[in-house]
């Protein structure tokens, strides 16, 4: 969302494509040894000495994956880069520089621009990332973005999806549903507004599900956790499309089942509150919500002892033999078959 039409606005054209890089960039300066050459030639140059390389990239659309009625742009830029982050933490790894591309229409004046790269900018100084290029173009369809992430691990400690094995924990750090319920409250007000644009919302019941969704974290703290405790995680991935499908993923990869105990699943006593407030069963909603950006990995249960009693990390189920299936364990201590029920982007959205 960009209101400030109080303000004189740039068009675009004013500064042409080159000088609009050099604009925004202006304050982006490099930080870390490992970055040689940042913004300003044919191609950024890293020097990582003897350390693995991680690369993750992502898309996001307008009208696909937010929506600017409610989305501040600041808040767009910070979790572009989030999203891509997280990616690498769920690799074991060290998130180090990132890439940044747009497109954007002629309904973006300069100063708008300004405030998406703001929330990068602000993203780059907290998780300690350098800015180091990236390409920008017109549109027709609104504002797209692209933040491709690069990051380092030693070979030893970077954790695929495919390494987990039978009787191994599934841990999850943090909790679930939030940003999926923050996303319902922010369309029920966008709603409210349509039909009354002189409503004021209260919405201080609702800031940490709200934060989850327009201003999320990614769990840099993780990997060194873990380091700390001395455990080396099987298998890892983030949650971006709902618990089940992550929990699916990681079975698929390592050719295993699993027992997913929905008792287990932390869930926030606002989302739980929400729910009840939405009439929406909230294990559906941790199960299928997604853009939690919490990670999900597994470990041997020799570890458990290194990490219960931990406050950033709940152990939620086990992997079992492929055979014996995924199943969701309900409270009543039935076995349900897991099903991805996560969002789909190619699914076509009506109106």
């Amino acid at each position: 969302m960009f209101d400030n039409s109080q303000e004189s606005k740039t068009n675009l054209s004013e500064l042409g494509e080159f000088g609009l890089i050099d604009h925004l960039t202006k304050n982006f300066s490099p930080k870390l040894e490992s970055t040689i050459k940042a913004i300003g030639d044919d191609a950024a140059v890293l020097n990582f000495k003897n350390k693995q390389t991680l690369i993750s990239t992502d898309l996001l659309v307008e009208g696909v994956h937010f929506d600017l009625a409610y989305m501040p742009l600041k808040h767009l830029g910070y979790k572009a880069v989030m999203v891509n982050l997280s990616d690498i933490y769920a690799m074991n790894g060290t998130a180090t520089q990132i890439t940044v591309s747009f497109a954007a229409s002629n309904r973006f004046p300069v100063e708008a621009l300004e405030e998406l790269y703001a929330g990068i900018q602000l993203a780059a100084k907290l998780y300690n990332v350098d800015v180091i290029g990236g390409d920008t173009t017109s549109s027709t369809s609104g504002l797209m973005i692209s933040v491709t992430a690069i990051g380092i691990a030693e070979k030893e400690e970077i954790t695929y999806r495919n390494g987990a094995k039978a009787n191994d924990l599934l841990v999850l750090s943090g909790d679930l549903g939030a940003a999926y319920m923050g996303l319902q409250v922010l369309e029920r007000e966008k709603q409210v507004f349509k039909a009354n644009p002189n409503s004021q919302p209260d919405l201080d019941q609702y800031t940490y599900l709200i934060e989850r969704q327009l201003k999320p974290e990614a769990r840099q703290d993780i990997p060194p956790l873990l380091k700390e405790l001395e455990v080396q995680p099987t298998s890892m991935i983030d949650i971006s499309d709902g618990l089940s499908s992550e929990v699916i993923h990681l079975c698929k990869n390592s050719k295993l089942g699993a027992n997913l105990f929905e008792e287990k699943i932390p869930l926030d006593p606002a989302v739980i509150s929400v729910c009840e407030e939405f009439e929406i069963d909230s294990t559906m909603v941790a199960l299928s919500g997604g853009e939690d950006y919490e990670l999900l990995f597994t470990i041997s249960q020799d570890d458990y002892d290194k990490i219960k009693g931990n406050p950033h990390l709940t152990v939620i189920g086990h992997m079992t033999e492929e055979n014996e299936g995924m199943h969701l364990v309900t409270r009543a201590n039935q076995k349900l078959p897991l099903i991805a029920r996560g969002w789909n982007s190619m699914e076509n959205k009506e109106d």
